[in-house]
């Protein structure tokens, strides 16, 4: 069983923009698969952002498994990794829907090193 995690604009699920930064998501869209089929489908509030690794430690406390994500800093990088949770990133894709066609067709590269974001000022965002 994979519960996959993707960071969504208001009100989240698939027909939802993905949030360009995972830490500043208005929900988590949630997709239980299992056999390689969406079988269940929730929104998860997205917690206060009162640290880097809040976000990470709410989705580890629901089971999530895997998380396909625009962009995120080293720490949090880190983190899901120790969590067990695998970071995938989103690519080009721009609804939710796109990006859990894209990982259940396994179209998705790894989020590695090279997709994080340096920390920026006050009002900046990663413009993914």
């Amino acid at each position: 069983m994979t519960l996959l995690a993707v960071p969504s604009d208001a009100p989240g699920g698939f027909d939802a923009d993905i949030s360009g930064h995972f830490g500043h998501c208005d929900a988590f869209s949630l997709f239980r698969i299992e056999a390689g089929k969406v079988v269940e489908t929730a929104i998860l509030p997205a917690a206060p952002h009162d640290n880097c690794l809040a976000p990470v430690r709410q989705l580890a406390e629901r089971g999530v498994t895997d998380i396909v994500v625009y962009g995120m800093g080293p720490r949090p990088l880190s983190g899901f990794l120790a969590s067990g949770i695998q970071p995938f990133h989103a690519g080009d894709h721009q609804k939710v829907g796109d990006v859990v066609d894209a990982f259940l067709g396994k179209r998705l590269t790894a989020f590695g090193a090279d997709h994080t974001c340096a920390h920026h000022g006050d009002g900046e965002d990663c413009h993914h």
